[in-house]
């Protein structure tokens, strides 16, 4: 009886039994180690992306600034308990496994009301952020990671949303660990129109700080001008404006100039006298786009440039967007530059365009005798290499109208804000589009369904079901 009991563990059915249950012990054994680890390791190498519009892929601007940190930066995320945005909270999961110089840790108000008030008293909304670095700091309120847009309401009741977190939460590290930011003056009392409040927000999201400037009243360029705008002055600049100016230059000024076509000759002599000096000339007349693929729809005079090779240009670029830049005048570099300066085109028409002297009073989109041939330049950058002095010269002030800007998805705010970053040396500025979160739905036609259906409920069932016939015939055979 006992030599028949161990004999049973010598047959081939138990020998083939133990090793199943030892291949099923390694299995297991692997798994509870991978998991551990899974657990363990950074999010950003155990997270896929697999969202169609990338939501958690972090960009490379942030990658930049994380890696940079030299300082202990500390994220809170303001949540009530059990009330966690997930696709929040996914992203700080992401920053978080980035950089050992970043912490991120959530406080629920309801249980530290003090903590929170040290940082807001008004306002509070629930899943905003607090990033901290030393003694400065930032509130990121929920509107600014997650944005609502309107504009379709009223029509047919339907609203978009987008994912704003990465932008918002990356310029606020940039923000907290900057030791100085740069401060541009807007120049006034000439007839300018406020810069529109969607680009002015844009550039302080860039921790850059906007102010408004009164040469007349003041006397003087401050101090801690990084660089002045004249938005699409009215009228011209006094004397002694131009004078202030163009010392201000000479010591290395930076200076974004935006104008639109002008209504008669020597309209703008003083500020074109500045420029003068830096290679570039307006050109007399309203640009017109004589090749289809560079205007919009709406017409000949809403131009869509090509965008040409620099340090400002280069993301746009990269990414390949469109900027819509209507109602222009051209720009003309002189052949006569001096060693020190570089003028480069930013925005040029194609060879097809043409700038209608007639100007405003066009009666006809057609070329006429005296108009000038294209290409034009729509948009150039000087830089003195002596002094430092640069110049932005962009000639159709709707590029930076909000309705234009939509049109082309952002990227002429983007290069607004880019124009901004080179004079202000921000060249790694924070321009990182939202995300939208609206739902995208497959559509397919009836004969495509059915074709499916057969597929997974005829085709592939009965083909699993062959090769187990054929499977179990050729195993009862050996």
């Amino acid at each position: 009886m006992k030599k028949d009991l161990f004999a049973g563990f010598k047959t081939r059915s138990f020998r083939m039994g133990g090793y199943s249950v030892a291949a099923t012990a390694l299995v297991l054994a692997i798994l509870i180690v991978v998991n551990v680890l899974m657990g363990v390791l950074p999010s950003k190498w155990t997270q896929l992306d697999l969202s169609s519009n990338q939501l958690f892929t972090i960009s490379q601007q942030t990658e930049e600034v994380l890696a940079s940190l030299d300082e202990q930066v500390d994220i809170y995320w303001i949540a009530q308990s059990g009330a966690e945005d997930d696709t929040l909270g996914a992203l700080l999961d992401k920053y978080a496994g980035m950089s050992s110089k970043l912490s991120v840790s959530k406080k629920d108000p309801n249980v530290n009301p003090t903590f929170v008030q040290k940082y807001v008293t008004s306002g509070l909304y629930n899943n905003s952020l607090i990033v901290e670095c030393g003694e400065r700091f930032r509130y990121v309120p929920y509107d600014e990671i997650f944005e609502y847009d309107y504009s379709n309401y009223y029509y047919d009741g339907s609203y978009s949303v987008s994912f704003a977190g990465e932008g918002a939460l990356t310029s606020a590290i940039a923000y907290v660990t900057s030791e100085t930011l740069p401060k541009v003056y807007l120049l006034s009392g000439h007839g300018e129109p406020a810069l529109s409040n969607a680009f002015s927000t844009a550039a302080e999201k860039q921790n850059m700080e906007l102010a408004e400037l009164s040469l007349l009243s003041a006397g003087e360029i401050p101090t801690d001008a990084s660089a002045i705008i004249i938005h699409s002055p009215q009228s011209d600049i006094s004397a002694e404006e131009k004078n202030l100016l163009s010392d201000w230059m000479a010591q290395g000024g930076k200076l974004f100039y935006i104008s639109n076509p002008a209504d008669s000759d020597g309209q703008f002599a003083n500020i074109e006298a500045i420029l003068a000096g830096y290679g570039m000339s307006a050109v007399d007349g309203v640009v017109l786009e004589g090749n289809q693929n560079n205007y919009s729809i709406m017409g000949p005079l809403y131009l869509i440039p090509t965008i040409k090779s620099h340090a400002i240009t280069a993301p746009l670029i990269e990414n390949n967007y469109f900027i819509l830049a209507p109602i222009a005048h051209g720009i003309a570099i002189s052949e006569n530059l001096g060693e020190n300066l570089t003028v480069e085109a930013l925005l040029s028409t194609s060879s097809s365009a043409y700038s209608k002297l007639a100007g405003y009073e066009m009666s006809t989109y057609e070329k006429e005798e005296g108009d000038i041939d294209g290409p034009l330049n729509l948009a150039v950058a000087a830089e003195d290499s002596t002094s430092g002095a640069q110049i932005v010269w962009l000639s159709s002030a709707y590029l930076v109208d909000d309705s234009a800007n939509a049109q082309v998805s952002g990227a002429n705010q983007d290069f607004f804000l880019n124009c901004l970053a080179w004079m202000c040396e921000l060249e790694d500025g924070i321009s990182i589009h939202s995300k939208s979160l609206d739902a995208e739905y497959l559509t397919i036609n009836d004969g495509t369904a059915s074709l499916l259906s057969l597929l997974v409920v005829g085709i592939i069932p009965v083909a699993y079901l062959c090769v187990g016939i054929v499977t179990t015939v050729k195993r009862r055979r050996s």
